[in-house]
Order: C-alpha cells, then sequence, then structure tokens
C-alpha cells in the first residue's frame, strides 16, 4: 500500500461508522486495527451502538471454486436440480457430461447463494434498515468454470453486479429504473463510490471514479468506456498477461506467450472438468477452439465482444480491425507506463527492493520500467525489424533488460536463433540467476536441448522462494511441453526455508510425476 493511503473502510470508521467483515480477510496486504470495528465469522452490523452508521462486507462462498471439486462417485450419487439439457456448454468447451454436469452443478450453487443474499436483506427488513441502506451485491471474479477465473478472458474478469438504492436515499443517484446506464465501471470505482456516498472526502491517492453520490453527472457515466485488467501469478503458476477493454473490443497482451494457459495449476486441476479437458486434448480429441487454452499464444489477441462473446477468434492479422488494434495496443501501454507496472521486474526482485514503499520504488524507477515495456514489445513486429534491437538489449548493463530481452527471443521462436551464442553466453556467465533461467529456457524450447542438470542447479542456488518457483515454473513448463519427462530434484539440496513453503511443494510433486 502507498504510505499515504488506507483501506478504504478505515475512513469510514474514522468518522463514526461502525465496519464490520464477514468471512474473508486475504487482502494481499497487512491488515491493520484502523479498518475493522469487528472482522470475524460472526461480525454483523447488529453490534454497532444504536442508531450508528454501518459499512458491512458479508462474504458468501457457495459458488466458490472448490464447491465443483467433486468426485466421479459424488456425479453417481447426486442428480443437479438444474438439467443438464436446459443450456449450452461454451463452445472452447468439450460438450461432454462432466463438463455438462461441472455447468448443473454451479448454477445449483448460485440459485442457492442468490438464497443467502435474500436472507441478508430479510435481516435488513427486520431491523427496519433496509430503506436506509445501499447494497452492493458483485462476485470477486467470473465464473469457476475451466479457463475462467485467474485468466483475463470476459468469463474471468466479467462480473455479476446489483445496486439496491434505498428509498430514503434516491437523491444520490442520477438514475431512476429507466435508464440504460452504458458506462463501464472496474472494481477499483468501488472504493471511492462508497466513500463519496457517505460524504467522506475521497484521498488523493485512491484508485478509481464513483459512480454513485451527489453530483455524478450521468452523460459523463455513460462515456466510460475503458476497463484495464492484469494476471500474473496464480499461486504457483506464473505467467504475466495485460488486457484492456474499450466498448465491444477486448485486447488482451500475452508478455510470456510460450506459457500455455493449460500450465499446471495444481488447485484448478482439482476440477473434474479440468482434467478431462486436458486429457481429451492430449488424446487430440478437441477442435481448434477448445484446444487453445492448452497451446502457446499469440503474443497479442483482439476480440470483438459483441460477435464473439467467448473470444474464440484473434482478429489481429485482420486488416480490417488495423485501426482499432493500434489504438487499443497504445490504450494499454500508456496504462501500463504510466502506472507504472512493476512486474516489469520478477517478483523476487520486488519483494526484496519494493515492499517497503511500493509507490516509490515505482516511481524511481518509471523510466527503466518504460524500457522493459518498449524491448518486450519488440515481440510484436516482425523478427527483420527488431534483431539487432534485440541483440543490443541482450547485452545492456541493465540485467531486466537482458531478462525482457530473453523472453522476446523465447516468443520468436527460432527465428532468433542466430542469436544462440550470445545466448548461451548469458546461461553461462550472467550475474543473475533469472536470466541464467531464461537463457536456459530459450535454449530448451526453441532447439531442444536439454536443460534438465541446468534448471535443477539453479534451483538449489535460489536463495529465497520467489526465485525458487520461477526456476519451478520453467521445469514444470519443460514437462507440460513434454521437453521433459522427470526431475530427479534432491530436496536436501534446496533451501529449507524454500522447500517448505506450499507452493514449493507442489511443483515439486508435480515435477516428480
Amino acid at each position: 500500500m502507498p504510505k499515504a493511503l488506507q483501506l478504504f473502510p478505515s475512513y469510514l470508521k474514522k468518522v463514526g461508522y461502525y465496519t464490520s467483515n464477514h468471512g474473508k480477510t486475504d487482502y494481499n496486504v497487512i491488515e491493520s486495527d484502523s479498518t475493522w470495528s469487528a472482522s470475524s465469522n460472526i461480525a454483523s452490523w447488529r453490534n454497532r451502538t444504536d442508531s450508528q452508521p454501518f459499512f458491512h462486507i458479508s462474504n458468501i462462498f457457495t459458488s466458490h471454486e472448490f464447491n465443483v471439486h467433486f468426485t466421479k462417485e459424488d456425479m453417481d450419487s447426486i442428480t443437479p436440480i438444474t438439467d443438464l439439457d436446459s443450456f449450452k456448454v461454451p463452445p472452447n468447451h468439450p460438450d461432454t457430461r462432466i463438463f455438462k454436469y461441472t455447468n448443473a452443478i454451479y448454477r445449483d450453487k448460485i440459485v442457492k447463494m442468490d438464497q443467502q443474499v435474500g436472507a441478508i436483506i430479510q435481516q435488513l427488513e427486520e431491523d427496519q434498515l433496509l430503506d436506509d441502506t445501499f447494497i452492493f451485491y458483485f462476485g470477486d471474479h467470473g465464473g469457476v468454470l475451466p479457463g475462467s477465473k485467474g485468466y483475463l478472458f470476459e468469463t474471468g474478469l466479467h462480473v455479476p453486479l446489483v445496486i439496491h438504492v434505498p428509498k430514503n436515499y434516491k437523491h444520490l443517484t442520477p438514475f431512476d429504473t429507466t435508464n440504460n446506464i452504458e458506462g463501464a465501471i472496474s472494481f477499483v470505482d468501488f472504493a471511492p463510490t462508497v466513500l463519496k456516498l457517505a460524504g467522506v472526502k475521497i484521498p488523493d491517492e485512491i484508485d478509481g471514479k464513483a459512480f454513485l453520490g451527489a453530483e455524478i453527472d450521468p452523460q459523463e457515466l455513460n462515456s466510460r468506456k475503458v476497463t484495464y485488467s492484469y494476471a500474473d501469478r496464480f499461486d504457483e503458476k506464473y505467467d504475466m498477461v495485460r488486457a484492456v477493454r474499450k466498448g465491444r473490443f477486448k485486447y488482451i497482451r500475452n508478455f510470456q506467450p510460450f506459457n500455455p494457459d493449460g500450465l499446471i495449476n495444481e488447485y484448478r486441476y482439482r476440477q473434474l472438468a479440468y482434467q478431462e479437458w486436458r486429457e481429451l486434448y492430449n488424446k487430440g480429441q478437441l477442435n481448434e477452439q477448445q484446444s487453445a487454452f492448452f497451446k502457446t499464444k499469440a503474443p497479442e489477441l483482439l476480440f470483438d465482444l459483441e460477435n464473439d462473446p467467448h473470444e474464440t477468434h484473434n482478429l489481429v492479422n485482420d486488416n480490417r480491425f488495423v485501426t482499432v488494434l493500434s489504438d487499443m495496443r497504445s490504450e494499454l501501454n500508456t496504462w501500463i507506463k504510466d502506472m507504472p507496472d512493476l512486474s516489469f521486474y520478477p517478483e523476487h526482485i520486488l519483494i526484496e527492493n519494493a515492499f517497503d514503499d511500493p509507490t516509490a520504488f515505482g516511481e524511481a524507477h518509471k523510466e527503466d520500467i518504460s524500457s522493459y515495456v518498449d524491448i518486450a514489445n519488440l515481440s510484436l513486429q516482425p523478427w527483420e525489424n527488431v534483431k539487432e534491437q534485440v541483440e543490443k538489449s541482450l547485452y545492456s548493463a541493465d540485467p531486466w533488460e537482458r531478462y525482457w530481452a530473453l523472453m522476446v527471443c523465447t516468443s520468436f521462436k527460432k527465428e532468433a536463433a542466430m542469436l544462440t551464442r550470445t545466448i548461451g553466453s548469458i546461461e553461462r556467465r550472467d550475474p543473475e540467476l533469472m536470466n541464467q533461467l531464461k537463457a536456459s529456457e530459450y535454449l530448451a524450447i526453441n532447439l531442444n536441448i536439454d536443460k534438465k542438470q541446468p534448471m535443477m542447479n539453479y534451483l538449489y542456488k535460489s536463495n529465497s522462494v520467489g526465485e525458487a518457483l520461477q526456476v519451478l515454473n520453467s521445469m514444470a513448463l519443460l514437462k507440460y511441453l513434454g521437453l521433459e519427462s522427470r526431475f530427479n530434484i534432491d530436496p536436501i539440496r534446496i533451501k529449507s526455508t524454500i522447500r517448505k513453503d506450499s507452493n514449493v511443494v507442489l511443483r515439486l510433486e508435480y515435477l516428480r510425476g
């Protein structure tokens, strides 16, 4: 968190609100006592003093991912309420019994969740609070069917949102039930919206824009068309993807396109549908759309969501959309550089250098990050146009310029083979373990050179969990691509603080087969 900023309920608590949180605390930041009046599995607005205003979060886990981790025995003994023939399986999924069953169970869970929301509303009615209480009802990500949660497709990003505007505060919204609101909003807009409704000053450092409250202009809100998205590490699985949606168009930038979406994530693959999807791919029983999840990716994807809601037809090479592509690419690059996006450094570098004050670190390294973005984007041009710039970056004094140049080489596959000698020199001599790793990754993936032993040595040399997980992700990638079948890793040679990490354990189990 920026030093000047607190979690937004803190500002409500400071002006007298009772702030309560029921059931979830994984905010990815260190929690402070200033945020909540109460935070537990029994926290409720009902514990406040009489007439005290309140802000309450209730987390409902009924439709959570773990609720579709059923077994084949469950399928034989539990009949879904939802008729398996009442819906269509999306075209990027195989139309099998397991996928239909998973869809049906998930729909059952959503119906049950809605009933639980109804129970909360009933409590507000019993307390005679409904006419004075704004209710925001939303998911915290898209669905949990395969290829949705954790990925930057609309099925993973587009969330349901219903807002109850109470009778006594209708003056705080310029809309009524006859309005069709076209504007796009994001999660970063929730915090300033809640603060504005409460009449609390919105800190300058806060992201997002309020979409309810006094003096909101309906025309300005309807003109908001752009939303941004990102994905980095999920548990033990590394990737780096950014996206922008602008009206009907969606642009996805895969900065590490050699990482297939289907790369193993243990938690995801507990789901039978994920397992079957992979098995059918390995047997060659999927069509092109259904297979895309398991293949290496294009660096850029462009979709027309109006005509292709499941994002299966990449328009990047369609001449009719050259202007749209250029506009979307520019939109995303501006956002990334303006932040600036800290993930252009390896994660362990951020842990070691940025966590005390990430905002200050970002400002101090804004120009460096911009140069890394420019190097990464060399992969979007023809090899002949950029090969000299890539080679120059491989010789850079900045280790992370070399890092991104190596990943660009891997993206170009065998086209970059002319730089093999330079890449081999980096593998042997670079002072950064990450660059040695990325050089080995290029040589293994694109030139089919056995790099099993060097990668195990990088693992043994790793000094942090972040370093080790990057190494393990590369090893998992080689296994996934069929370049290595088994790594004979000696866990005793891994530093004890690293080998006990839960994500490291998952990767080691996968690599041992």
